[in-house]
């Protein structure tokens, strides 16, 4: 309480020492413009300055509240056409999923307009494009695309490639995609698509050259990176016959393209068959014992068992009884017995023949076996057990024939 009254009458005091000031020494003050005079006290003076201070601060306080109302307006709108970017996006790529291309097409490129990232738009409208048929808007959305984002290019030659693929353009998705290889390691999906490229235009050499990348990287699982190292070289192996059929008699381009195959594919059972197979076509017989005996030898294999019966040699006999010395460890082996009856045939054996045949016949009947039997006993004369041996074969060969109501035998036909 005593200080209130303390300062309530210094308030009073300062109060009438300002008035005695005021009347005592009024002062002066006198501006000027043009023909325009404004005169009036000191005092008077300084009380319209602090006012029109006061007013200035005012007004430029309530401009920065409309700039700053302006900013957070502006800053809401952009955040609701982006909010509506990512709700169209989200239906387009549902859209899309579900194969609906052209609506897929239009909410995504509504979506691309206010999106951060328009680049997926883009490429996924592209892709909805070529469904739809429409190329030239799927190049024109591919180069939207790479425009939205400079560091995109991989990705959208890869969407190109894939396009090009799936419309069977393998020359141009070659082309595309030797672009993008430039560094394999962080992209090994251009390198499974350069595969699949070279696959479509049978270029075996090309996918020759490519195998070493797909298996550093690890593009494709091993099982299928066998199979597609096998169908490479079977198709190479094939095109050297050919090779050798146009070229020189003492050139074999077969047997020079086995021996830079790699070692496990030597080894191979289905590529020594092969092989084997191709160099008994070429008449290469010689090729073809010294690669069965010498496999045989370290694995028993009964279908190169089997291509030994088609290998001709100078020495029929002696052929035999090599093979002979095989059926002490595999006397059931019908494919054994089967290359034995041929070989007994080609050194004019017919008993012996015929006693092979049959073996064979009882451990596995097949078509080619009641096929050499039913030839060698049509040879013998036995017309009757020929013909039953052709038709069981026949029969055999033609599992899936229809149920025909076929008519019954009458008993003089008996």
């Amino acid at each position: 309480m005593r200080k209130l009254l303390l300062l309530a009458l210094i308030a009073l005091l300062l109060g009438v020492a300002v008035v005695a000031l005021i009347e005592n020494h009024p002062g002066y003050v006198l501006i000027a413009y043009g023909n325009y005079t404004v005169e009036t006290s000191l005092w008077v003076g300084i009380v319209l300055l602090v006012l029109a201070t006061l007013v200035l601060y005012a007004v430029f306080a309530l401009l920065r509240k409309l700039l700053r109302g302006q900013r957070v307006f502006s800053g809401w709108l952009g955040q609701r056409k982006t909010r509506q970017a990512s709700r169209l996006t989200h239906r387009g790529l549902i859209s899309f999923i579900e194969g609906n291309w052209e609506p897929a097409r239009r909410q995504l490129l509504r979506g691309a307009e206010h999106s951060e990232v328009p680049l997926l738009n883009y490429l996924v409208a592209a892709r909805a494009s070529f469904q739809l048929g429409d190329h030239d808007r799927m190049r024109e959305y591919l180069g939207a695309a790479e425009k939205s984002d400079s560091e995109a290019g991989i990705a959208v030659e890869l969407t190109q490639a894939e396009l090009k693929l799936r419309g069977n353009q393998y020359e141009q998705a070659v082309a595309t995609l030797e672009r993008a290889r430039r560094n394999a390691g962080k992209h090994p999906h251009v390198l499974k698509l350069l595969s699949t490229a070279y696959l479509g235009l049978e270029d075996w050499e090309a996918l020759l050259k490519l195998l070493p990348e797909l298996r550093k990287y690890h593009v494709l699982p091993e099982e299928e990176l066998l199979q597609l190292e096998r169908q490479v070289y079977t198709q190479l192996l094939q095109a050297s016959v050919a090779l050798d059929a146009a070229g020189d008699a003492g050139s074999s381009h077969l047997q020079q393209r086995w021996q830079t195959m790699p070692r496990s594919l030597r080894q191979d059972s289905a590529m020594l068959q092969l092989y084997v197979g191709l160099l008994v076509r070429e008449g290469d017989h010689a090729a073809a014992d010294k690669t069965i005996q010498r496999a045989l030898k370290q694995d028993w294999d009964s279908e190169l068992a089997r291509l030994y019966g088609y290998v001709e040699l100078d020495n029929p006999g002696r052929q035999l009884a090599q093979a002979e010395t095989w059926l002490a460890a595999y006397p059931r082996d019908p494919q054994l017995l089967l290359s034995l009856g041929r070989l007994a045939c080609r050194h004019q054996l017919w008993g012996k023949a015929r006693n092979y045949f049959e073996a064979s016949y009882k451990q596995r009947r097949s078509p080619e076996v009641c096929a050499e039997l039913g030839r060698l006993l049509a040879a013998l004369g036995e017309e009757r057990a020929s013909a039953t041996a052709f038709r069981e074969g026949l029969l055999l060969r033609e599992k899936n024939l229809p149920q025909l109501p076929l008519p019954e035998r009458s008993a003089e036909h008996a």
